[in-house]
């Protein structure tokens, strides 16, 4: 069966023979399509068949031109157009030049060579760089991207240095950060008081023998700082969760090396190649059945670790002294932002950290690890920042809908994980991840970040777009804004970022799922399927709405979740029955306070969301009854499929209402189903896969009934790896076209960029 795919690169790859590098690799392999150099570096779109191209991505890395460098490779599968030979084209000369404002880059190959050559000018020199590697994004001030205009401006080049800068043949000519230990950034250890414990060359085997020692260690790096222990010792991962007030939510990990990693986890070799990227993001990997030599704390009831290698020259001093993996989450209080300035780390660590390795090169933007997993076969972003932001998304002009325009738009994204977008001249700029705009810091960052790219691309919006939600703290932003606002609904936004990043066009449906979106009814929906087509939007199908009693609190107590969904089923008859008994906890004694405020409907919004409906199942089975993160139930839940044959598993029976002019999905009879089998004692795992086979059955049955070819699926319910891989292979089954995302997150930080290019469809709103 013939793929697509459309690989963007950047880095040095014009002027080196890319291009002819290109086309004789592709013709080797049989593959049309073309290549051609453009403003942000090299376009390929090739074609053929899909195990071939996934061979040609892998072999362009491996076997490029020795004095080429790839900074950047993205690539995205998409629909086939049938090329009939395999070409170089004309350069594109149109858009605006991005590679003066690139992601932060891990440190290249030959700057490491250089910081562990003992004979080299800048060995265990923590700032190495180049021109292929280092900072970017994290310390421009404003463009065009000139020395002076960086937070290196105060650093004055010594003569090697500049030598270098000054040369043409150098890698190091105009590398704006290029520095040395006689002219650049120094580290500095500090005690949790701001003492000075010792500076430059002894300050980093000093953080290494105490974080050898079991203490906790905030250390400044690319973006912000990190917390820092022995991710070994059970003692320091605890003291971190306790220090940190963080009950659950995993931690991530930073490894020495590839073979380490390997020790630990099973690595194939996509999840091997994102690894070893150039944007270095945390990779989640499936922890070894025998593994034991991470602490039990790091990921409690989580078979997947959260997995980087160093990226910078200061982490790889670090890890090279330690030779051991460590916790290395972000520097932040909870729900804040992540620490960039020294002053400010040690006025909000100092409960959390013991010492702290600082340096004097100052952080202009804070920038989170990003977050990628592997699924079918693609990486799949679910935080988009360091090394992908802000990399603009590009419109392609040949969608049918998209009216192209020389309006500049904001987009303020949604409530969590919080993204903003702006757009000009066909580029939608995708900001780094925010994150929940739930504390006055956060919020602080928000508008800081809105400025800030503002100002760095020249943009003046005309209009703000934002969520329908009244009480989203983006969405009262927009309102207060001097410029007109545009509202979204939220499922909408989600369902136009596949759009977009598919590049696509209608008719289509739209399949958004996720915990919480505000509905054009008032109500909460999250269950939603889309018909997008002769530029209307019509509500499709959706799940069968329940109540949440309590409202807010239901999200973390998730037994009232799944009291609200058997009370829709059982009414008053469900407070004498055994399963009521069975899931209430014992924090809620009240339950005559409960049963008034269901049948009194009393703070009980009515919601139609799969990602609550996850939460009610996960109640019912017993895998636990609070939460303390954002999806916790639902991953656990999904947790129990590891292992499972879901070609084996049966499904549960299905009702669908229509009679109202839209379907509605039925739940109970999967709830009864459930019910039984836990009754007769069926395994957790079986009923799982079982759930979860069927959920996809629901979206293959809506898609036919739909009529439309082509399926798009968002939202946060599809980082579910299971739900997600099932769904798409059974939809194929039925020669139907699946598109997902994976260069926009699916979860709410793919919102704004949604936002936008809903803007710039011209569609109406929801019928």
């Amino acid at each position: 069966m013939l793929s697509r795919v459309q690989i963007r690169i950047s880095g040095a790859v014009q002027g080196v023979g890319f291009r002819p590098f290109i086309y004789k690799l592709a013709s080797l392999m049989n593959l049309k399509g073309w290549v051609l150099n453009s403003p942000q570096g090299v376009t390929i779109d090739a074609e053929g068949k899909r195990e071939i191209l996934e061979k040609f991505i892998i072999k362009i890395e491996n076997e490029k031109p020795a004095i080429s460098f790839i900074q950047i490779l993205e690539f995205k599968y998409l629909d086939p157009v049938g090329y009939d030979k395999f070409e170089i084209r004309k350069s594109e000369t149109g858009g605006e030049p991005d590679a003066i404002l690139l992601p932060d880059i891990a440190t290249c190959p030959d700057c490491l060579k250089d910081v562990f050559d003992a004979d080299n000018r800048r060995y265990l020199y923590p700032f190495t760089n180049c021109t292929n590697c280092g900072p970017r994004y994290t310390i421009i001030d404003s463009l065009p991207y000139d020395r002076s205009r960086t937070s290196m401006k105060n650093f004055i080049m010594c003569d090697d240095c500049r030598r270098e800068y000054e040369n043409p043949t150098d890698r190091r000519f105009h590398a704006q950060p290029n520095a040395c230990s006689k002219c650049g950034p120094e580290v500095e250890l500090l005690d949790n008081k701001g003492g000075k414990i010792c500076e430059k060359q002894d300050a980093i085997p000093e953080v290494i023998k105490a974080i050898s020692q079991g203490k906790i260690a905030a250390i400044k790096g690319l973006g912000g700082f990190h917390l820092v222990c022995d991710a070994r010792s059970d003692k320091a991962v605890n003291l971190l969760r306790q220090r940190k007030f963080r009950e659950e939510k995993p931690f991530a990990l930073m490894f020495p090396g590839l073979n380490e990693i390997k020790e630990v986890c099973y690595v194939s070799a996509l999840e091997e190649r994102s690894l070893l990227s150039p944007q270095a993001p945390i990779v989640l990997l499936r922890k070894r059945e025998s593994e034991n030599l991470i602490s039990k704390f790091v990921a409690l009831n989580n078979p997947y670790l959260g997995v980087m290698l160093p990226y910078t020259p200061l982490h790889h001093i670090i890890m090279n002294g330690l030779k051991i993996p460590i916790v290395a989450t972000s520097g932040n209080l909870s729900d804040e932002p992540i620490c960039t300035d020294n002053r400010e780390a040690l006025e909000k660590l100092s409960g959390i950290a013991d010492i702290f390795l600082v340096h004097n090169r100052p952080i202009l933007r804070y920038v989170d690890d990003s977050i990628v997993t592997i699924n079918l076969n693609n990486e799949i972003l679910y935080r988009r920042s360091r090394g992908y932001a802000p990399f603009p998304i590009i419109i392609n002009t040949a969608q049918s809908f998209y009216k192209e325009n020389s309006n500049q738009y904001l987009s303020v994204g949604a409530h969590l994980k919080n993204t903003i977008a702006l757009y000009k001249n066909r580029n939608i700029y995708l900001s780094q991840h925010i994150g929940d705009l739930d504390t006055p810091e956060s919020y602080k960052a928000f508008k800081n970040t809105i400025e800030d790219l503002k100002q760095m691309y020249n943009i003046n919006p005309e209009e703000v777009i934002c969520d329908m939600h009244p009480d989203y703290i983006s969405a009262k932003y927009a309102k207060d804004f001097v410029i007109p606002s545009f509202q979204v609904q939220h499922h909408v936004a989600h369902i136009f970022s596949c759009i977009v990043e598919n590049q696509i066009s209608p008719p289509l449906l739209g399949v958004a799922w996720d915990g919480t979106g505000y509905g054009t009814d008032g109500t909460i929906w999250g269950g939603e399927f889309f018909l997008v087509k002769d530029k209307t939007i019509k509500r499709f199908a959706n799940l069968r709405t329940f109540t949440l009693p309590g409202g807010e609190i239901a999200i973390k107590e998730i037994s009232r979740t799944a009291i609200g969904l058997l009370y829709e089923i059982y009414r008053e008859k469900l407070f004498s029955t055994d399963t009521f008994k069975k899931i209430v906890p014992a924090h809620l004694k009240d339950i005559k306070l409960l049963k008034n405020i269901l049948s009194n409907k009393i703070n009980s919004p009515v919601t139609s969301s799969a990602g609550r409906l996850f939460d009610a199942v996960a109640s019912i089975l017993n895998i636990r009854q609070k939460v303390n993160f954002e999806g916790q139930a639902a991953m656990e839940l999904e947790f129990l499929t590891e292992g499972i044959d879901s070609e084996r598993e049966y499904i549960y029976t299905i009702e669908y209402d229509d009679s109202n002019n839209r379907f509605i999905v039925n739940w109970e009879p999967i709830i009864h189903q459930i019910l039984s089998e836990i009754s007769n004692k069926i395994s957790l795992n079986s009923i799982s896969a079982k759930f979860h086979n069927t959920l996809a059955e629901i979206i293959t049955d809506i898609a036919l009934k739909s009529g439309e070819e082509k399926i798009l699926l968002s939202g946060g319910c599809f980082q579910n790896r299971y739900l997600l891989r099932n769904t798409v292979n059974k939809l194929e089954k039925k020669n139907l076209k699946a598109y997902y995302q994976s260069r926009i997150p699916p979860n709410d930080g793919g919102i704004a960029a949604g936002q936008i290019f809903y803007r710039l469809s011209g569609y109406s709103s929801i019928k």
